[in-house]
Formats: structure tokens, sequence, C-alpha cells
């Protein structure tokens, strides 16, 4: 608890100016926290683990993708201590898939440097790299990244479901982002599966939650999944927003291509939640690098 104590400590001396967050903390954790996290680390410090739990999907939740950087130390603390319990190890199955996002944060921090702070005068916000810069960043990033071991069990059973859905199956590798193919990933937020849905997402598209939570069944929830990408793809003509809006929600997307009158993800990508603007082009490479196809090469089954 020491290291963890310490990276926590790290992260809030970092330049992000957490009063402002605290100010709606409680309430936010009351709404978005599954209460199952709190009940399953009674053992360690719960008020850390909250506390870090709720600066991370804040921080994800945020503007900018550089404010991540500060819990990529605390984050490696608290993955262990969440893979050491059997019960816990659904949250270490999240956090492990959201590593990456920390990392390419960090790099931004490094390469883009924060502008110099005038004599009496607030810090200059961060500045998000464009979407350009993050394809080639997170391209690069997965390069040399192996398939994750249980890919080769998923994703030719998966492929046919997304199919017989009328969606590119090439998309089942969406899994390898929000879960890494762990069909008991938990986030702390509650989505659950492969494709980490949430739980309305799920009801709507066919899935029960309860008394068995049918999210944790692979095809169940590739079905699910993939109904609900041809459903966000026919709304927004366009698979970047399509996932922009799986991630964010759709109706983040839709105002935002009304307030800025775009058209298109790279129009809207830096007013995006930082998860949101790194999810896309994160898609993107996996696509590339596990199947060698742009997004805009998918062909609809049948089509």
């Amino acid at each position: 608890m020491l290291l963890l104590g310490s990276a926590l400590a790290f992260a809030r001396a970092d330049t992000l100016d957490l009063a402002d967050l605290a100010q709606s903390a409680e309430q936010w954790a009351a709404e978005n926290l599954d209460e199952d996290v709190w009940r399953l680390l009674e053992d360690v410090d719960r008020e850390q683990v909250e506390g870090f739990f709720r600066d991370l999907q804040q921080r994800l939740g945020g503007e900018y993708v550089v404010d991540l950087a500060a819990l990529n130390r605390t984050a490696r603390a608290v993955l262990p201590l969440l893979e050491s319990r059997a019960e816990t190890q659904p949250y270490a199955a999240w956090l492990k898939a959201r590593l990456a996002y920390l990392e390419v944060a960090e790099e931004f921090q490094q390469s883009r440097p924060a502008p110099p702070r005038p004599p009496d005068q607030p810090a200059p916000p961060p500045t998000n790299a464009p979407p350009k810069i993050e394809r080639e960043v997170w391209t690069r990033k997965l390069a040399a990244e192996p398939w994750p071991r249980a890919a080769t069990n998923y994703v030719p059973r998966l492929k046919p479901v997304f199919a017989e859905q009328k969606v590119p199956p090439e998309l089942v590798w969406i899994a390898e982002v929000e879960s890494s193919f762990n069909p008991r990933a938990r986030s702390p937020a509650g989505a659950v599966g492969l494709f980490q849905l949430m739980p309305e997402t799920a009801r709507q598209y066919g899935l029960r939650t309860w008394p068995l939570d049918h999210r944790q069944r692979p095809v169940d929830s590739a079905r699910a999944a993939a109904k609900y990408l041809a459903s966000l793809h026919k709304r927004f003509k366009d698979w970047r927003l399509a996932l922009a809006a799986y991630n964010a929600g759709e109706g983040t997307v839709q105002r935002l291509l009304q307030k800025r009158k775009a058209r298109s993800f790279d129009a809207i990508a830096l007013h995006l939640p930082a998860e949101t603007q790194m999810y896309v082009p994160r898609v993107e490479a996996t696509l590339a690098r596990r199947e060698g196809v742009k997004l805009s090469q998918l062909r609809f089954p049948g089509g």
C-alpha cells in the first residue's frame, strides 16, 4: 500500500488542478461507480482506490489527453492489487486494456511540453494532438504488438456473428481495445464483457443482465455490439463517427456535429472526451495491424 499511496500522491501533485474535480466527485462516484467495486475492495484502502478510479474516469472523460499522463504510474501500482484477488480481476482486465491510453498520453506530454506560464498568470491550458498525429502515434505503438492470446480463440468465432448482422467482421477487433478479449472485464461504471456494453445498451439490443449477465457470453455480447455498431453507422454514415459514438455516446457526437456544423470525426475530434480522441485512432491502428485494412476499406457482408 506504500507504493500505491506514493503513486497517488505523485499523480495528485501533477499540473491538473484536482480541486476543480473534487466539487462533483462524491456525486459522480455515487452515480457512476459500480458498488461491487467497493464491496470487493474492502480489504484494501478503499479511499485511495476510489480516488484513483474516480480520477481516471474523470480524466478519460475530460478535455485534454495529456491530463491522463499523471495516472500512468498510479495505474501500474493499482493493477497488481486488483489482479491479486479473483473477485477484482474483472476490474483489473478493464484497467489493463486502458494502460495504453496512459502511455500515449505520457508520450504526448513529453513530446509536447506545456507552453510557458506568463508571470502572475494562470497556466495556459494544454493542447491536444490533431487526429492525424494521433493516428500516426497509435500506428507506431501497435506496430510490434502481438495478437492477444485470447484473440486466437475468439476472433474466428465472432467474425461470423458480426457478418450475420451485416457488419464488417473485422470490427470484432474492437474487443481488443475494449477488454483485451477478456469476457469478464468490468469497468468501474458497470460496462461488462468483450465489448464493454453498459446495462441499458445491452438490454436495448436483446441481452439480459440479471440474474445472469449475458454480456459475459462472448457470442451474445458480440451480437449486441454488432447490432449497436450497425445502428450507429446507419445514423452517422461514417465509421469514425460511429466508433466515436460507441465510445462517447450518440448524443455527444451529434451535439458536437451540430455545434461545429461539421460532418467528420476530424472536425470534432479535439472537442471530444480525451478517451474518445484516442479510442477512434486506436481502433483504426488495431484494424490495420490485425487485418491490414483501413476503416474506409471495410465492406458490408452481402452488400
